[in-house]
């Protein structure tokens, strides 16, 4: 198997990735053990090509594990791959006769190799995973959409937050997951609040609130920032909320069930009805979580199906016996490729950021199925199994997986199809030499000239690329407020810039079916000064060979009535029943959507600001003592010392230094 292993911490004695790029002699390669885990060997640059490239490798090489990379002309990485014996597994690669084509070629553009020796397979299957994730290469599968998965965190704090947290576990708190979606975390948290009346503020807003906000008014928090409730009986509440998703849901609703009928009993029907909609906001969760299995505690779920030239695997998250959604992921692979071989480098790579659960269910034996379980117990420092469950529960669970694999690879041919039309209609529309594989639209955003963004999506075969997205942060000190030629100006030549310098003009990603890094056409929400102002930036920058077209709002910003602009042709507009009107107009509504989102974002940013925050001295208490005793910010600004030293906690040092910051500001 050509696996794909994640890409995992770093080990003590682990290069770096400094270390990764220090030359040296590839005849330093010994057979002796290495003292480190992970001994650096770098290149010898030879000037054959292909198997006589890699021949010239072979006789230095150790018979010990290790990874190697083959590179092309260019020093493009072009495969990673882990071997027990690097001498044997190079070897083969010097045997032409019987390799399968996609081997071949591979073969025939590799230039030269690089090296890394290991103590142990181990160590390479998860070493080869940091380099694939580091390099990409064309020759191996890739996992397209590696974004870590979402958790519930409950914080520490005298009064702990709800909150959806992403990344790594830095912050101190209790943290549940992982969940499938950011949608799925959103619902439960939203659940959750009305079942246990947790808090999702964060901690400077808990420590300056001097009244309820609107989630106390409609019971979907307690209030323990103005202590509506008594910090201990919060603490019961985070307990349950604990409890609850730990698994012992259950176990919560018969509490919860048994203090409502007191209630009841006590004739305090008020308290009975809050608590009525508790257990009904439990219910809501475990509704919207499809399948609880009764066997299984803790499990990952995966399920491999191919067609039409595609690779669908979805992934089912069962935490403390409950179902914390699924996704589908599509690989980059080659068709040549069987299920089997892309699972088991899908496998690898999928915990570079994330734990691995005690059990992972397969609905295909992969090879060196127990060399990975050893990784992931490596890494989990706890025993992780591997396997393909034959019967009972753990094959049902497969099955269905294997059953939404199917439904979703089905859903996303059909979209392709469509997709491909769409983008072969833009071709026939605007004249193009091809059919653009990518698709860039640019928008702006601002009020009255203040925060402005600009914003790029992409568009392709595969429909919106929205890891492709970019905003920009308009910087250029002389831009005239309100100065849309301006903001285009800056925003693409700044993406021009760093594209003239940073890729080449034809990737070799693109020859792989992967998306280009070059647009096949620019769309502009525009009209003529717009285009024109794209055209001057792009030819100073030497770029004339991408197509452009302004995207016009019609008379009275009536959709459907858009002009379209084109260098060189007079404006012109798409019958109003168009497909492609449509799927342009669909193209900037999303470039809009994610300007206004981003306008919003940062104009949000600017106003919770707070000015106190800059304050040498001013923590969570004394911040909440200033805004309880003058209401906002504005009015501590403006207050005298007089008034500063009547705030409980406020010396007459911090007062001077307070009010020398609000009156020494130019």
């Amino acid at each position: 198997m050509q696996s794909e292993s994640p890409d995992s911490a770093p080990k003590a004695g682990a290069p770096t990735d400094s270390d990764l790029d220090t030359p040296a002699a590839v005849e330093s390669v010994g057979t002796e053990p290495v003292a480190e885990p992970i001994q650096m060997d770098g290149t010898v640059t030879t000037s054959a090509r292909g198997a006589e490239a890699i021949a010239e490798f072979v006789r230095r090489l150790p018979n010990g594990p290790g990874v190697y990379r083959m590179i092309g002309e260019e020093g493009t990485v072009l495969y990673v791959g882990k071997a027990r014996s690097l001498k044997k597994r190079v070897a083969s690669y010097t045997r032409l006769l019987n390799q399968p084509s996609r081997l071949s070629r591979m073969i025939h553009a590799t230039a030269t190799m690089e090296f890394v020796t290991t103590r142990t397979e181990t160590e390479a299957l998860l070493l080869e995973a940091n380099l694939i994730k580091r390099f990409r290469p064309r020759y191996n599968v890739l996992l397209r959409d590696d974004k870590s998965f979402p958790y519930i965190l409950i914080t520490e704090h005298e009064a702990p937050m709800i909150v959806k947290h992403r990344g790594a576990h830095s912050r101190k708190g209790d943290y549940f997951g992982p969940f499938a979606s950011a949608g799925a975390v959103g619902r439960t948290i939203n659940a959750l609040e009305r079942a246990f009346l947790l808090r999702t503020c964060s901690d400077s807003v808990y420590e300056s609130r001097t009244r309820p906000c609107l989630l106390f008014q409609i019971k979907r928090c307690s209030a323990p920032c103005t202590r509506e409730i008594a910090l201990g009986d919060y603490a019961e509440l985070v307990r349950e909320a604990k409890s609850f998703l730990s698994g012992r849901s259950q176990a919560i609703r018969a509490e919860l069930a048994g203090m409502m009928e007191d209630a009841s009993e006590r004739l305090d029907f008020e308290t009975a009805a809050r608590i009525r909609d508790r257990i009904a906001a439990l219910s809501h969760i475990q509704a919207h979580q499809g399948i609880n299995p009764e066997t299984v505690e803790e499990a990952d779920v995966f399920a491999c199906v191919q067609d039409g030239g595609q690779t669908c695997i979805e992934v089912f998250f069962f935490r403390t016996g409950q179902n914390w959604g699924n996704r589908a992921y599509f690989p980059r692979a080659d068709r040549s490729l069987e299920p089997a071989e892309v699972l088991g480098a899908f496998l690898s790579q999928f915990y570079e950021d994330k734990p691995a659960p005690r059990q992972i269910l397969l609905s295909h034996a992969v090879e060196e199925q127990e060399l990975l379980a050893a990784a992931l117990s490596e890494r989990s420092e706890r025993k992780v199994v591997v396997s393909v469950p034959q019967r009972g529960e753990k094959k049902e669970l497969v099955a269905h997986a294997l059953a939404n694999a199917r439904e979703a690879l089905g859903r996303r041919l059909s979209e392709s199809s469509t997709q491909n039309a769409l983008l072969a209609g833009l071709a026939s529309t605007f004249a193009l030499s091809k059919v653009p594989r990518r698709v860039e639209v640019y928008d702006n955003s601002h009020i009255m000239g203040t925060n402005p963004v600009g914003a790029m999506i992409v568009a392709g075969p595969d429909g919106f690329a929205k890891n492709h997205y970019r905003k920009f942060n308009m910087r250029s000190e002389g831009l005239t407020p309100g100065d849309d030629y301006a903001m285009m100006r800056e925003m693409l030549g700044r993406r021009f810039t760093r594209l003239v310098r940073d890729e080449p003009r034809e990737g070799a990603s693109e020859a792989n079916g992967e998306m280009p890094a070059w647009p096949d056409l620019l769309l502009i929400d525009g009209g003529k000064g717009q285009v024109t102002a794209v055209v001057e930036i792009l030819r100073e920058l030497g770029v004339t060979d991408v197509p452009i077209v302004g995207v016009a709002k019609g008379p009275d910003r009536d959709a459907g009535r858009e002009n379209f602009y084109v260098p060189g042709r007079e404006p012109f507009m798409l019958p109003p029943r168009d497909p492609v009107l449509y799927f342009i107009q669909r193209l900037r509504d999303e470039a809009h959507r994610f300007a206004i989102g981003s306008h919003r974002t940062r104009r949000r940013i600017e106003l919770n600001a707070n000015p106190l925050d800059e304050i040498t001295g001013i923590g969570p208490a004394r911040k909440r003592a200033l805004l309880r005793h003058f209401g906002t910010a504005k009015a501590v600004s403006r207050a005298n010392l007089s008034d500063l030293l009547a705030v409980k906690g406020i010396s007459g040092e911090m007062a001077q230094a307070i009010y020398d910051h609000f009156h020494d500001q130019g």
